[in-house]
């Protein structure tokens, strides 16, 4: 089953890092897309939560060299 959460992102600074962000989820196993708005601080996920857990989406943002500082289900 899919579900969407946004993750409010710290030490963003660039678009390239938006990017990073993005690179990281979607090469995790069960994320089915990730997309990064720099402006806002904001990654919205969407992923099987059969295949995996929002701990490695918090895993996978920290991997990128950035923290997650809140986290809000959308569906």
């Amino acid at each position: 089953m899919s579900k969407i959460v946004a993750l409010k992102i710290s030490d963003m600074h660039c678009v390239s890092c938006a990017m990073n962000i993005d690179g990281e989820l979607e090469d995790t196993e069960g994320v089915v897309s990730a997309s990064t708005n720099y402006a806002k601080a904001e990654t919205r996920v969407e992923f099987d939560e059969e295949k995996v857990n929002v701990e490695k989406l918090l895993d996978a943002v920290k991997r990128a060299g950035y923290t997650v500082i809140d986290m809000i289900d959308q569906e």
